[in-house]
């Protein structure tokens, strides 16, 4: 947990560089007692890079850069399953920075998980293995259209998003660009297959290299409090928001920096 930090005051360079070297070295860092508006959550966010706009979650009326994780609006059933966010475009997000808006009375914790760690526990027979193959990522995995196209606008939003975002072939195992370690790249979230391996094949890999990933010894688990913030490094981690406070609400706003194309 980072202390002495307001997040809400201008970030100087010797702080930014800080806080970028210890994503590198801890991949998720949370900021207790903070205030933020939306307009400084997206300032913040932006000291790290361009941010992105998400294609079909509610935004922010007056900053859309901030997405708004509401369960009064959206169905978030996507993300109550381990993933790493945005993997299906050529530039996934290198981070992610999401502030706590509104907390049910019990429940709500967001896991964050190290696929850096889960890599290294693997045996070097399957580090090989895995390092020459590519997969497909592809945004109707999270997005299917019998959710996201309940009505004539989102279903022309949700056609305008998968038009503006083919599938798109990453590493299986991907280098960190700071820390130069390698972590896998695959994610139940967006990864639809192996592009090397037979069907049955890439069938039978992907949920192991999933159930590997999400083992509790690479697991940090957030209970989330008023004016917590977490800032994630999206690169070599995924995260999993628990949907265990039905029927309270859970209302949270995220930016999302945009990375590099992964290697």
């Amino acid at each position: 947990m980072a202390q002495g930090i307001r997040l809400s005051d201008p970030l100087d360079e010797p702080t930014r560089k800080a806080i970028i070297a210890a994503l590198a070295e801890h991949h998720v860092l949370f900021f207790r007692d903070q205030t933020l508006t939306p307009v400084q959550h997206r300032d913040f966010a932006a000291h790290f890079g361009k941010l992105h706009i998400h294609p079909i979650y509610p935004k922010h009326a007056d900053v859309p850069e901030i997405i708004v994780l509401d369960t009064d609006l959206v169905d978030l059933q996507d993300n109550a399953i381990w993933h790493t966010d945005v993997t299906f475009t050529q530039t996934p997000p290198m981070g992610g920075v999401l502030v706590a808006r509104v907390l049910p009375p019990q429940g709500g914790d967001t896991l964050w998980s190290s696929n850096i760690a889960a890599y290294e526990a693997l045996s070097p027979a399957m580090q090989a293995f895995l390092k020459p193959l590519t997969a497909t990522h592809n945004i109707t995995q999270s997005f299917p259209t019998e959710r996201f196209a309940m009505t004539p606008e989102a279903q022309e939003r949700l056609e305008t998003a998968k038009r503006n975002n083919p599938p798109v072939s990453h590493p299986v195992v991907r280098t960190h660009p700071v820390s130069g370690r390698r972590g896998l790249f695959v994610n139940d979230g967006f990864t639809t297959h192996i592009n090397e391996l037979l069907a049955a094949e890439s069938r039978a890999l992907l949920p192991m290299l999933y159930a590997h990933c999400s083992r509790p010894e690479f697991v940090v688990r957030w209970k989330w409090r008023d004016g917590d913030v977490a800032f994630w490094d999206n690169r070599l981690t995924q995260h999993y928001a628990t949907d265990d406070y039905r029927p309270s609400r859970r209302v949270m706003n995220r930016a999302t920096i945009i990375g590099d194309r992964p290697v």
